[in-house]
């Protein structure tokens, strides 16, 4: 029994092995009540509250537009639009599965801002940012879902910079929370993928962690949560024992992946990012670098378990 194996053991985890790729370098009061029921139409979100968000007016349809080279993405092994029947697309599709399930399906009963999902790890290195980013790919794919995709780690970010969109001059999610001046159409980017939008992290701040937990933050990300049905937002966020700003995301979403370097992150680092995730309704463990003996050789894949609190 391998030492990511033994972990989940202990934490009373219940998983199943599951086909994988390998990974790739991380460097590459109470909040008020949001539109429900019928999808709106896909503009920015207007708000006014005591948080000082400013409510925008009138949208003149001046978002960005990026360009994401998916020849570039599919030679580091992420998943594409063009991807038909891959290894990668099938690991992502059992991986999806379960979190699909619980943001929109009988799955959600009991969960608040189940649509809402961070992805993170113990320490870097793990693969969290690979792992986000083809989950956000994996789920844009399908007709009747949209994607959010947020680089939330703030103090190094990676997912601008891995999908090759990265510019120093563009706002993100810590310019929205910092400048009441900054709207939601301002750092939101529209993608060459129909369902896949990406909020970049925004500049570095010294203040990043108060921003963060923050009550603009909080409300924020309850109308992200309430305001499109057939979204799914996914946070790219810090490592849990690197930084304190992944432990205050993990109180705003619905659900949590934790993403294990197999064999290599130690028991003590998984259980105690386990215990950082106590107040999450859900957590998901992707067990990334699984070493797996075939008959033909040897190739990385993925574990995964599942952590419910009560």
């Amino acid at each position: 029994m391998s030492i990511i194996e033994k972990a989940v053991d202990k934490a009373g985890l219940t998983g199943q092995e599951l086909e994988g790729a390998p990974d790739r370098d991380e460097t590459i009061g109470a909040a008020p009540s949001f539109s429900q029921g019928k999808p709106l139409p896909d503009k920015p979100m207007s708000t006014s509250n005591e948080a000082g968000l400013r409510k925008r007016d009138s949208f003149k349809g001046t978002q960005e537009r990026v360009e994401i080279d998916w020849g570039r993405l599919a030679q580091m092994g992420f998943v594409t639009p063009s991807d038909v029947n891959t290894k990668t697309i099938e690991e992502y599709r059992n991986i999806k599965r379960p979190l699909v399930y619980n943001a929109f399906g009988a799955g959600s009963i009991g969960i608040a801002r189940s649509n809402l999902i961070l992805v993170t790890s113990s320490v870097p290195g793990e693969g969290k940012t690979f792992t986000a980013i083809n989950l956000a790919l994996s789920i844009a794919n399908e007709r009747d879902k949209k994607v959010l995709l947020i680089d939330a780690d703030v103090a190094r970010p990676s997912v601008s910079k891995t999908l090759g969109i990265n510019s120093p001059s563009r706002l993100g999610l810590i310019d929205y929370l910092e400048n009441e001046n900054v709207d939601y159409a301002d750092i939101e980017l529209l993608t060459n993928m129909q369902g896949l939008r990406i909020i970049p992290a925004g500049k570095l701040h010294k203040y990043s962690t108060e921003l963060l937990s923050s009550n603009k933050m909080v409300l924020f990300a309850e109308e992200l949560s309430n305001r499109y049905p057939d979204r799914i937002v996914i946070f790219d966020s810090p490592p849990l024992l690197a930084a304190t700003q992944g432990e205050v995301l993990a109180k705003l979403v619905g659900q949590v992946v934790l993403v294990v370097e197999a064999e290599k992150t130690l028991q003590s680092m998984v259980m105690e990012s386990v215990n950082k995730l106590s107040v999450c309704d859900v957590v998901l463990l992707v067990f990334n670098k699984t070493l797996i003996s075939l008959s033909d050789g040897y190739y990385y894949g993925y574990g995964y378990g599942q952590y419910a609190s009560n």
